[in-house]
């Protein structure tokens, strides 16, 4: 089997003559090494932590940063000045609190248009025309960056976007013709089913976590293996991807360590599923150390049919009130009748709005849900979904309003 062309990637982004596990492991080490001596130097929020480790195992002896961390003190986390700031990506959470604000430099941003060319490069290929269905929010957005990631291969991006109707896809993938696609997973779903694949033959998705139902319904459409990829703002969007073997995603182990821990804090062997913690050294504006990202996975313990000595990890889920959507995703995308749906709370009990292809199965729907959820009240509301429908979340599918409980 052909390996992954991230290991390639990353020899010649390192320069190293052989990749094998010492090598990267190795590389990590100075790089964490590296960043701990900028942290002192610098003197902002990690300074009180040691200038060098002797090993990566004592990467667990240093304390956690929390996402709460980040939005009440991310400023003191930046490590360049002001003139080297590129962009500034801010999320909120809903919630009155200080919102997230994550900072790149150009070479943040060009290490990540590299990265995503290599993954990329396992499904696009010279004279392919991508659709791009992710935000455009001005130069270096998330968009922007697989686009010119898109260009580097010799393709072209054709800049969809998000939010498209239905009728506006249709359109698109007739006059456009494209054969690759890189997008959130429900939506590529509910396009495929409302208006079929056209000349798409291939997809990348990223972007919100992708449920097995979703995964085998775009895969039975495709006729073609999915790649999916995970990343966040924390790494610069870029994080792993999967290989030709379609047996997890490879990490960004150059860029990053990967760590996967108990509820406790307890650092799991691989093999066992808990939260991923990154430490992102790879990172020049906003390197994070041992960042709680609240995604749930494990590392994979056996090495990868592809030979690559790069580590992999699982399908990415949630836990919490993000769990609850995924359920739903499960029970319902596999339902071959339903386009789209959103949930939310009204009270105690879980409304949704369905769209679907023919005429609303709402018992079906209400049915599966049920299933999902046997320990709510759900009450759906179906209807035929039309050309000028959209897609019911603008990005990251949730349960909304689960506070309220």
């Amino acid at each position: 089997m052909k390996r992954s062309n991230l290991d390639l990637w990353v020899r010649k982004t390192e320069g190293l003559p052989v990749l094998d596990r010492a090598a990267v492991e190795a590389l990590q080490l100075a790089g964490l090494n590296a960043l701990l001596e900028r942290e002192r130097a610098r003197g902002g929020f990690y300074s009180d932590l040691p200038g060098g480790l002797a090993s990566l195992s004592d990467l667990a002896s240093l304390p956690f940063t929390t996402q709460a961390d980040l939005a009440a003190r991310g400023s003191g986390m930046v490590l360049v000045s002001q003139s080297e700031i590129l962009r500034v990506l801010t999320e909120t959470s809903g919630t009155t609190g200080p919102a997230k604000r994550v900072f790149y430099t150009p070479g943040d941003c060009e290490n990540t248009v590299s990265f995503f060319a290599a993954g990329l490069s396992e499904l696009v290929f010279p004279g392919s025309r991508t659709m791009v269905c992710m935000p455009f929010s001005g130069p270096y957005g998330l968009g922007e960056l697989i686009s010119a990631a898109v260009e580097s291969l010799g393709a072209s991006p054709i800049k969809t976007g998000v939010g498209k109707s239905c009728g506006e896809l249709s359109d698109i993938l007739r006059r456009e013709r494209p054969d690759t696609y890189v997008g959130m997973p429900a939506p590529l779903l509910a396009m495929l089913k409302v208006c079929g694949r056209g000349t798409l033959r291939r997809a990348l998705v990223s972007g919100d976590a992708c449920s097995l139902s979703v995964e085998q319904g775009v895969e039975a459409r495709l006729g073609t293996r999915l790649f999916p990829h995970y990343g966040s703002r924390e790494t610069v969007f870029g994080g792993a991807v999967t290989c030709p073997a379609h047996e997890g995603m490879h990490l960004r182990e150059n860029h990053m360590i990967a760590e996967i821990v108990d509820e406790e804090g307890n650092v799991l062997p691989r093999g066992e599923y808990g939260e991923l913690v990154i430490t992102t050294i790879g990172m020049a504006a906003m390197p994070l150390i041992r960042y709680r990202t609240g995604d749930y996975t494990r590392i994979f313990k056996e090495p990868c049919p592809c030979k690559s000595p790069l580590l992999r990890i699982d399908r990415v889920t949630r836990k919490g009130p993000g769990a609850e959507i995924l359920k739903l995703d499960e029970a319902l995308f596999g339902l071959d009748g339903l386009v789209d749906f959103h949930a939310k709370y009204a009270g105690s009990a879980v409304e949704i709005l369905a769209l679907t292809l023919a005429e609303p199965a709402q018992a079906e729907i209400e049915a599966a849900a049920r299933r999902a959820l046997p320990e709510v009240e759900v009450r759906v509301t179906a209807r035929k979904c039309t050309r000028s429908d959209r897609p019911l979340y603008p990005g990251k599918r949730s349960l909304e309003n689960a506070e309220a409980l």
